[in-house]
């Protein structure tokens, strides 16, 4: 039973991919319920049977009471009997039915799955977005919101079905009763639920900004302490415990503040809450008793519209919670959206075609990019790379050579100009096909949070162990692997190797993501200061590993250390997001100019601190 409930939304079935989804709240939650639209439905009509079977419950009794003060107790049986097994099997046996399902709904298919499907899909829109959008926010605050918007949508939805609906049929069916008796008695109560809805108006007016504010100030929470946990190393080094505290303690007192702010409202409304159900149990009740003192209300009619006052008034706190849940939950969606509802900035075009490499040339003609500013960045810069050719790319600091490797990974599309790859515009080919086709060894090689073999397959997914492990010893990271052990015991290949490869040196750190470019073997090598973490000792094996690496390849390689790149078939030097010379070492040295500069700068094989790279 449970499993055919669980079952009935699959959140994962595939959705049509929107590069700009809905940015209001109302048609982004539309959106995103499609899935649930039948059952949304189904839960409205077990909701409604819910309540109105408890508004009849209130009204039996009330029946009941009639029947023993107009009955003689020996005729009640006699004259009553079958109504009362009928209404006791309707009690034991419909009722717990039409409860179970309705709780099945809510508790086994809309929950899990709706916020299930919500993370999924969100995440996987975020995931596409370009790496410029994730540098311009905390990853801290990225990942609260995937966690915390789906998790409150499903709460919204929750309270829907568990509370809004049952509370609107309640008040119908109770409407309804009291005017079956007397249709004076229902006045109290649609007066009562006037009030009740300008309560309700002036509370969720402010509570839905007041949460969206409280939920921001969360999130910037989240994102200034993983900032801090993230670059634990940075902090302890630099002995900035108590400043890191003192920012955190800023921004967890403007949460503190705005929570102040939202809970002000919770009072207001709960006092004022207090004073309306009074009002609804003198009104009703009262009425009741004076109607009843006139001769034209029976005990029963005291007894139901006594017992459904005082129903009411146990839920208007229930209620009023339940809406204030839901839209403080929406409020919550409202800023989370904020990240999972951005438009992606850089698509593939709708007839963007597969990279097709043949040769491996890289053309890159006029490319402008200055990320938005007036400098920086590249600018009108024209380079060709032949098929199989190493070239070495050099400048000081903000030259330009970053942003050109970026562009050429389309991390970023250029603002003038273009790059072809045997021919073919970057532009216009899908990003993952040109990514595959280009191996990249950055300087701060990162690692997954994850076992080594899972983070050198990342190249190649499908490689076998023999591929890896011959990756591995490429890249002299065999033997170092085997001797791994992490904390809960995981060893060589299977040991983790902690957040950002943490757990590792940096020339550990390295070889393994040397080993995952080996293994990938993509036609095009991208080398950013591949070596530059290795001792000496290890860097002559690696740099003799990349250079079997470098056959058949094309290669652009960036480096501060220019003996590493000294034997390349030609050199470029990049200023202000110019190329201002181009050639090989021996003929840039004899030219005098920037390179030659460089080379006579350095100091044990690195450029000087006023021109070191990037």
């Amino acid at each position: 039973m449970f499993r055919f409930f669980e079952t009935l939304v699959d959140p994962y079935a595939e959705a049509p991919r929107d590069d700009a989804p809905p940015r209001r709240l109302w048609p982004f939650m539309r959106d995103y319920s499609r899935p649930f639209y039948r059952i949304f439905a189904l839960a409205t009509l077990m909701s409604v049977l819910v309540a109105a079977i408890e508004v009849w419950l209130i009204y039996y009794m009330g029946r009941i009471v009639d029947i023993l003060t107009t009955s003689e107790p020996g005729e009640v049986w006699v004259r009553h009997g079958i109504e009362l097994i009928a209404v006791a099997v309707f009690l034991l046996l419909i009722r717990p039915a039409v409860q179970a399902v309705d709780v099945l709904l809510l508790n086994n298919t809309i929950i899990p799955n709706y916020g299930t499907l919500f993370r999924w899909r969100a995440h996987g829109h975020v995931l596409r977005q370009s790496v410029g959008w994730f540098e311009n926010d905390f990853a801290g605050r990225l990942a609260n919101r995937i966690m915390q918007a789906p998790s409150a949508a499903g709460e919204a939805v929750f309270q829907m079905f568990d509370a809004i609906t049952f509370a609107l049929a309640y008040f119908v069916g109770s409407a309804f009763l009291l005017s079956q008796a007397d249709p004076r008695l229902a006045l109290p109560l649609i007066l009562w639920a006037g009030l009740y809805a300008l309560l309700i108006r002036w509370t969720l007016r402010r509570v839905a900004p007041a949460s969206k504010a409280a939920s921001d100030a969360r999130s910037a929470v989240t994102g200034r302490v993983v900032d801090s946990y993230s670059n634990i190393h940075s902090v302890k080094m630099f002995a900035q415990d108590d400043r890191e505290l003192s920012l955190a303690h800023e921004s967890i007192e403007s949460a503190r503040r705005t929570f102040f702010a939202e809970m002000r409202l919770y009072t207001i409304m709960d006092v004022a809450l207090t004073v309306l159900n009074g009002v609804l149990i003198v009104g009703v009740v009262g009425w009741a008793v004076w109607m009843y003192a006139g001769g034209s209300a029976t005990v029963g009619v005291v007894a139901a519209a006594t017992a459904l006052t005082l129903r009411l008034n146990a839920m208007t706190g229930w209620i009023m919670w339940a809406l204030t849940s839901f839209f403080r939950n929406l409020g919550v969606v409202a800023e989370g959206m904020e990240s999972i509802a951005h438009p992606i900035g850089l698509t593939d075009r709708p007839d963007a075609t597969e990279l097709r490499l043949t040769e491996g040339e890289v053309r890159i003609e006029n490319l402008h990019h200055h990320y938005g500013r007036e400098a920086g960045g590249v600018d009108g810069l024209s380079l060709t790379v032949r098929p199989g050719e190493r070239i070495g790319i050099v400048g000081r600091s903000g030259a330009g050579k970053s942003t050109l490797v970026k562009l050429l990974l389309r991390f970023y599309d250029a603002e003038a100009g273009r790059i072809l790859i045997d021919g073919q515009d970057i532009a216009q080919v899908t990003q993952d096909s040109l990514r595959r086709q280009i191996g990249m060894v950055q300087q701060d090689s990162a690692l997954l949070h994850r076992s080594v073999r899972d983070n050198i397959l990342y190249g190649r997914p499908e490689a076998t162990d023999d591929q890896m492990i011959a990756a591995a010893r490429q890249a002299q990271a065999h033997e170092f692997i085997l001797d791994l052990e992490d904390g809960q015991g995981r060893r060589g290949y299977d040991a983790h190797v902690g957040e950002r490869g943490v757990k590792l040196s940096g020339g550990q750190r390295q070889r393994i993501a040397l080993a995952r470019v080996i293994l990938k073997d993509a036609p095009i090598l991208i080398l950013d200061e591949a070596t530059s973490a290795l001792d000496s000792e290890v860097e002559a094996a690696i740099q003799e590993t990349l250079s079997g690496m470098m056959q058949g390849k094309t290669v652009i390689a960036i480096a501060h250390r220019l003996s590493t790149i000294s034997a390349l078939d030609r050199i470029v030097v990049i200023e202000d997001g110019r190329i201002v010379e181009d050639g090989d070492h021996d003929s840039l040295v004899a030219m005098n100019g920037h390179y030659a500069r460089f080379w006579a700068r350095q100091s044990g094989g690195f450029l000087a601190v006023t021109d070191a790279a990037e």
